[in-house]
This record gives C-alpha cells, sequence and structure tokens, in this order.
C-alpha cells in the first residue's frame, strides 16, 4: 500500500490545467504561480510514475491515463468540498462561504434586489458569487467548484436537489412606434421572424423564448446576436428589431430611457422557472433551502 498519496493541491493543479488548457491561466485560477503550479503537477506524475500531460511549447494536452486520473480528482475534489461541507453545516445556518453560481438574465435583475437585505440580516453569510451560463454553472456545480446554482428552468441539470424560487413570465419588447399596433399580449403568430433578436448560443433564455413561440421557422430564422438583454434592448431602441424580455429584467427598469414597449407573450409556455439547485444529497441541503427562502423573500 502507498505510504505516499497525491495531496489535494496537486490534484486542484491538474484540474486546473486540464480546465484551461494553459498553465498560466491555470495558475491564475488557483492564486499560485505558473512555476509552483508545473512544479506540483510534475511531483504528482513523479508520485505516480507516469505522465500524465504531454508538454509542448504551445499546446498542453492529456494522455489517455490522464484524462481518467482527472475524472476521478473531480470526484475526490468534490469529496473534500462535501467534507468541508459536513463540519460547516453542524454550525449555524447560512453563516461562513457559500459559492454561488448564478446566470447572466438573472444575476444583473435579481441580485441587486436581494443582496443588500441578505448583508444586513446575514452578516454572517459570505456570498461569493460567480456569474456563468447555465451549461457552465452546472458543470461547476457537479465538479465541486461551486456550491448552488441559481438558474432558469427547464434545463438539463443532472441529479440536483432543487428550491423553486418565482416564476419569471416572458414579454416581447418593440419600438414604440411598431406599424402593427400590437394588441395587449402578443401571439406567437405575429412575431415576425426575420426581426427576432435573440442572445447567442449557450444562453437558456434563448431556448425558453423559442419553446414558447413553438415556431420551428424561428430558430432556422432569428438572429443570435446578443451577449446580453442590455444589449439587445438597445438594438430594438434603435429599430434594428424586437426581442424577448424575462418579466424579472422589466422589474428591474432594463427600459428606462428607451423608446421600446413590452407586452407579454401570448402562450402557455411563455414563462420561465427561476429554481435553486445543488448537488443531491449535499450536507448542506437545509442550508440551501433557508437560502432558497432568502431569495424567495426578495
Amino acid at each position: 500500500m502507498s505510504t505516499y498519496l497525491p495531496t489535494i493541491k496537486q490534484l486542484q493543479y491538474l484540474v486546473a490545467l486540464h480546465e484551461h488548457g494553459h498553465f498560466g491561466r491555470a495558475a491564475e485560477s488557483c492564486f499560485v504561480s505558473q512555476s509552483t503550479l508545473s512544479a506540483g503537477i510534475r511531483e504528482l506524475e513523479s508520485l505516480l510514475g507516469v505522465t500524465l500531460v504531454e508538454r509542448s511549447r504551445r499546446v498542453v494536452r492529456f494522455t489517455t491515463l490522464g484524462e481518467q486520473v482527472v475524472e476521478k480528482a473531480h470526484r475526490l475534489l468534490r469529496e473534500a468540498e462535501e467534507l468541508s461541507d459536513l463540519v460547516q453545516a453542524a454550525g449555524k445556518p447560512l453563516a461562513g462561504t457559500v459559492k454561488m453560481s448564478v446566470i447572466p438574465t438573472i444575476a444583473p435583475f435579481l441580485l441587486p434586489r436581494i443582496l443588500p437585505r441578505l448583508r444586513r440580516e446575514r452578516p454572517e453569510l459570505k456570498l461569493l458569487l460567480r456569474e456563468e451560463t447555465s451549461h457552465d454553472a452546472v458543470e461547476s456545480l457537479q465538479h465541486g467548484r461551486v456550491d448552488c446554482v441559481l438558474l432558469a428552468l427547464p434545463f438539463p441539470t443532472g441529479e440536483v436537489e432543487m428550491e423553486h424560487i418565482a416564476d419569471d413570465r416572458l414579454f416581447v419588447a418593440f419600438p414604440k412606434d411598431d406599424p402593427r399596433d400590437p394588441p395587449a399580449s402578443i401571439p406567437p403568430a405575429m412575431i415576425d421572424e426575420g426581426r427576432l433578436l435573440l442572445l447567442e448560443d449557450g444562453h437558456c433564455l434563448k431556448e425558453h423564448a423559442l419553446a414558447a413561440c413553438n415556431r420551428p421557422e424561428l430558430r432556422a430564422s432569428a438572429t443570435m446576436i446578443g451577449t446580453s438583454l442590455h444589449t439587445l434592448v438597445q438594438m430594438v431602441n434603435n429599430d434594428l428589431g424586437l426581442t424577448m424580455l424575462p418579466e424579472m429584467a422589466l422589474d428591474a427598469g432594463i427600459l428606462n430611457g428607451t423608446d421600446v414597449v413590452a407586452r407579454p407573450l401570448k402562450s402557455a409556455s411563455a414563462r420561465r422557472e427561476i429554481a435553486l439547485i445543488w448537488r443531491k444529497n449535499s450536507p448542506r441541503s437545509e442550508e440551501f433551502k433557508l437560502l432558497a427562502e432568502e431569495l424567495r423573500a426578495g
């Protein structure tokens, strides 16, 4: 039996290198120098007696065995995180550090309203936020980089626990002088596919909007260009088309100072569900339920 096992730090370095594919960026993510990270990985390879990473001047390539070790390292690091969580959960609820990913179509609209109250009422809670698309956020959760994720459903999340936060209706936003004078609620059939502007791939709001419209031709004709809802609003304000916005963005004043009008989309599925998710069987499950209560109260 080996008397010298890989350290958590060595496994963290290896996983970071796999994630970033670059020694410098991996070192930055671990808050160490590049030489420290490189030395840690070489020590790990020496300990195991194998090559995990093929190095060249331009390319970092993991060996087949290296890929398998990374997969196992992810699980070990997640178990280590859960060990820490178990100890933390035994203390005061909603105290200490919680790492939470939030998707970009929620973060700027919901968090400014909630965070000041959380700071006042939960002063011992240190909420570390990470803004990511839904896919990246779920991956961060499964790999243990974050403890929970605030996102919009439906979206494939794997095996997780979740708490409902709110329903968020979808609206159609268009220039106020639109010659068609849209009605109080807009049916999907009225949407001109040649003028529809949506977020780029990777943003789940795009999928929610297309699903709510249930018009396959929109997927082929809509322009997927916006990197943020604010960008889309400015494009609509300049009469470049129309877009879909969630109600929370409207409530947060995203249309203030513009000549853009928004009316609800007339569809049975014209909404998204805002939810907080975390890893199944997490020892901090009760704590995340409390956090969900705080988010609902916001």
